[in-house]
């Protein structure tokens, strides 16, 4: 490749220029960290009239100067005005000082736009003093590095005319270059400068175990992540296209306010949130623990705080809402309806195939059966015994007489009119009858004085008996007071004395005993003539229906969502006879499946947000009616994000799409459909679709991670997972050849070892050092084995295989690194092998393509693979592209 004087000449200058640019802006953030300066910008990164706290403030803002004071700028863009003047930009991924380095500008704002869009294009830029119309003349990819002599950036790619597009190994070796007179100097001179630049764009050698980092997206990329805040996305494409990484950029972009349009702001305040409080209400879900680690480090690189509160496994968030927020998961405290346990068989095939149909049918029941309740209950009121319970029932008959089928806002406005009447209804005859129960116990400690004690025991002989019914079952629902808190064993023991009593007497009253597998039945038939008169408890009984029909309606709203899990297992119950959705048999009826939680969770979740839509309802959320919305409100978060989305259910995304600020909808996910791990995972645009209904696709089909070869067997894969309408492109101008994967068939266990050792060493023998490397192997029993064997194999050679149990991220940069398949989505290397890929395909056979797709997408230039016997039928078509080894470099 030739260069011109003048071409020669445009490099060295912008060098200096460029490394000149750097020590400026690190040289004033040092300064401003250690406070010896003061920049406009500490009051300038929140909008005027915010209150947040000075001193979190000044904290992101010196974490945003460490930054620059590392990595000065990423990009430097010429742009040229309508009347023929041009400026030069450089663009910084933090938020840069205003005092001494113009021109410096965020990636984030609006002028970093610029770095993503292509040279000699226009565009429409906002300045604080209009839109103005630009052309981009000339651009440059920077990647700082200071060492001590200096700053430099490496493998800088520059574009410009009439250069083209060339990548720059080291720009400080430019400024290093003296003239030399001689020819032999000359000669030297004129190698060193074409030894230093390369024509088009040069791929990069992935040497650690991290998320790639890509400093200035391409212009599809950065187009998506500068969409407004209160858009549903899905990002969808195949692998190393970049779709976490712009996830990421929007997340930071929307986190600082400067950054944001005016609408964005807005929504923002309109939300009752301002300055710090939006940088901490958001959300990323992520399918793994090993992910979320490499996740954690890419936030660090963007100034993005974050913390474990915000960044979640669904599986973590779910167990801790079940359990902690919403009691439906059963605790230590008798909290909570179920027992959760992963093992059981619990749900049929249509459940796993057709889940928003499954939750659409659950979510319809429960709203009809609790509403239906309430109509009982009214009714069952109209003819009770007592006139004032009759006159109660009268007035909310009427109202549910004009209530839908499903549980309105108007509804529960209509009954909240009569809470106060109805509690003090029910407290006043609750009293008349625990002054009885109560009179009773006292009777019988006076009789005897070890009564408690005595029943105590027995009760404790009862609860571990088999086969007994659940107390919950025996109340049916029709509502006591909530469970005390019972402290000591005697507290206990007068708890389930009255709750005895209570039960026995109703039973009396309604003609239904009490069943012959219940608790209480065992305790009263224990208790014999111990309890109430018959005459005493026929009145009792009489006035604990009227209470419990008439305690229903003390807090509709609680009881819609709060009793989700009660219904839920009612409905479970009544499909499972119906032979839908469930099994008929193996398991409990406290037991619950994840994806069981899954449904009562949105169910619960979708519920809270038709009520909490009602801005008249959201101004009373401190009445006692309507608190119990509170804490479905405190879990909304501004923006909500979700990585590897095909990897979750529709109803999981449902429950994380509910988790958005109303008000906002900011709601934004990446995945690829090709790439799905599980069998419940979504499977198209239409799951999205039914999650939200608003959401907005954009796909995006250009691979940053893999080489030609690569490329070509990814899309000979694709044949068989069913979808060939998505094409994968590499980048323009990136030098995208690499070798053939390779393949060795009938390995057995030591000839595996020996073929993976004698193909690291041909890697580091290439490269010069060993990059990157991943083996994965079909379960998590092979890690350990496998790295055993191969660090035996490597010993001379001075590697190390590592074995990362569970998918944990383990060693150092420089070690071969062995997982369990199922822990590697979402990581890439710059070498992989994949061990026995013919048991895998015999072993899954339903998710294999999806497991084989993932596994070999994870490399960006070495792939092999090995089977035990030969390349099973269903790959055959992919044996075109591997080869034997990489001695001869397999073009």
């Amino acid at each position: 490749m030739d260069f011109s004087s003048e071409t020669k000449q445009y490099i060295k200058s912008l060098s200096s220029e460029v490394l000149n640019a750097f020590e400026r802006i690190s040289t004033t953030a040092g300064m401003l960290i250690q406070g010896r300066t003061r920049s406009d910008n500490d009051v300038f990164v929140y909008p005027p009239g915010s209150t947040e706290s000075l001193g979190i403030i000044t904290q992101q803002v010196r974490d945003g100067y460490s930054i620059l004071a590392r990595e000065p700028a990423i990009a430097r863009v010429v742009i040229e005005y309508a009347d023929g003047k041009q400026r030069t930009w450089y663009i910084c991924r933090a938020t840069p000082p205003s005092a001494g380095v113009s021109s410096f500008a965020s990636y984030r704002s609006p002028i970093g736009r610029l770095a993503a869009l292509d040279v000699g294009s226009e565009h429409q830029l906002k300045l604080p003093s209009g839109t103005v119309t630009v052309a981009v003349t000339e651009q440059a990819e920077l990647h700082p590095a200071s060492n001590s002599d200096g700053w430099d950036s490496r493998d800088s790619v520059i574009k410009a005319d009439p250069l083209g597009i060339v990548t720059v190994k080291s720009l400080r070796s430019f400024l290093l270059e003296t003239e030399s007179r001689d020819i032999l100097g000359q000669v030297l001179a004129e190698e060193h400068f074409k030894a230093n630049i390369t024509k088009g764009v040069h791929r990069s050698i992935i040497t650690s175990m991290s998320l790639r980092d890509q400093p200035v997206l391409d212009k599809y990329q950065d187009r998506i992540f500068r969409l407004p805040l209160n858009k549903r996305l899905l990002i969808v494409g195949p692998p190393g296209t970049g779709k976490t990484t712009t996830l990421i950029r929007r997340l930071g972009q929307k986190l600082e306010l400067p950054s944001l349009e005016d609408t964005e702001r807005d929504l923002i305040e309109s939300a009752g949130q301002t300055g710090v409080a939006t940088r901490g209400s958001w959300m990323m879900f992520t399918p793994t623990e090993l992910l979320k680690v490499y996740l954690k480090e890419a936030f660090a690189r963007e100034g993005v705080p974050a913390p474990e509160h915000c960044l979640k496994t669904w599986d973590d968030y779910r167990h801790s809402l079940a359990r902690n927020q919403f009691d439906i998961l059963r605790t230590s405290s008798e909290k909570g309806t179920f027992v959760l346990t992963t093992a059981i068989r619990s749900l049929n095939a249509d459940a796993l195939e057709k889940p928003s149909q499954w939750f659409t049918d659950f979510h319809e029941w429960q709203q009809h059966h609790f509403l239906q309740g309430l109509r009982t209950s009214a009714h069952s009121l109209e003819k009770a015994e007592l006139s004032s319970f009759r006159k109660l029932g009268q007035r909310l008959a009427t109202i549910l007489k004009r209530a839908s089928n499903r549980s309105s806002v108007s509804t529960f406005g209509s009954l909240a009119t009569e809470v106060p009447n109805i509690r003090d209804l029910v407290a006043r005859y609750k009293k008349i009858s625990d002054d009885k129960i109560d009179g009773v116990l006292n009777l019988q400690l006076n009789r005897n004085s070890n009564f408690l004690n005595e029943l105590a025991t027995y009760i404790e002989g009862v609860a571990r008996t088999d086969g007994l019914v659940e107390e919950e079952d025996e109340l049916g629902g029709e509502g006591e007071d909530d469970t005390p808190v019972l402290r000591t064993r005697l507290e206990a023991t007068v708890h389930y004395y009255r709750q005895v009593v209570r039960a026995q007497a109703r039973a009396i009253v309604s003609g239904r005993p009490l069943g012959e597998k219940s608790r209480y039945r065992k305790i009263a038939e224990w208790l014999g003539n111990r309890t109430l008169a018959e005459a005493d408890q026929k009145e009792v009984g009489v006035s604990l229906l009227a209470q419990s029909r008439a305690r229903l309606f003390v807090n509709p709203v609680k009881g819609y969502i709060n009793d989700i899990p009660k219904r839920y297992r009612t409905f479970r119950r009544i499909r499972q006879a119906e032979g839908s959705w469930y099994e008929k048999e193996g398991f409990k009826p406290t037991d619950i499946h994840p994806l069981e939680l899954d449904v009562v969770l949105l169910s619960i979740l979708r519920a809270a947000q038709s009520l909490l839509s009602s801005a008249s309802i959201i101004g009373r959320l401190d009445e006692p009616i309507w608190s119990y919305l509170k804490p479905v409100q405190e879990l909304y978060r501004n923006q909500i994000l979700v990585d590897e989305a095909t990897d979750f259910s529709p109803t999981q995304l449902g429950c994380m799409a509910a988790l958005a600020n109303p008000k906002i909808q900011s709601f934004f996910a990446c995945g690829d459909f090709n790439q799905r791990l599980t069998t419940w995972g979504a499977r198209s645009e239409a799951d999205l679709k039914w999650v939200c209904h608003d959401i907005e696709v954009e796909q995006i089909t250009v691979s940053y991670r893999h080489t030609r070869q690569l490329r070509e067997l990814t899309q000979a894969m694709m044949q068989i997972t069913g979808n060939t309408s998505i094409n994968v492109n590499l980048p323009p101008h990136v030098d995208g050849e690499g070798v053939k994967p390779v393949l060795q068939e009938q390995a057995s266990e030591n000839v595996v070892v020996t073929w993976l050792a004698d193909r690291i060493r041909e890697i580091e023998r290439f490269v010069g050092h060993l990059p990157s490397t991943a083996i994965f192997v079909n379960s998590e029993a092979e890690v350990g084995k496998v790295a055993e064997k191969l660090n035996a194999a490597l010993l001379e050679d001075n590697l190390k295989a590592v074995a990362c149990a569970m998918g944990q991220a383990v060693g150092q940069d420089d070690d071969v690194r062995v997982f369990d398949i199922r822990h590697i989505k979402g990581l890439e290397f710059e070498a992989v092998f994949f061990i026995a890929v013919d048991r895998l395909v015999a072993s899954k056979p339903t998710l294999f393509d999806k497991y084989l797709y993932v596994g070999t997408t994870r490399a960006a230039t070495y792939l092999g693979i090995t089977c035990e016997d030969k390349l099973p039928p269903v790959l055959e078509h992919l044996r075109p592209h591997f080869g034997t080894d990489w001695r001869l470099g397999n073009p």
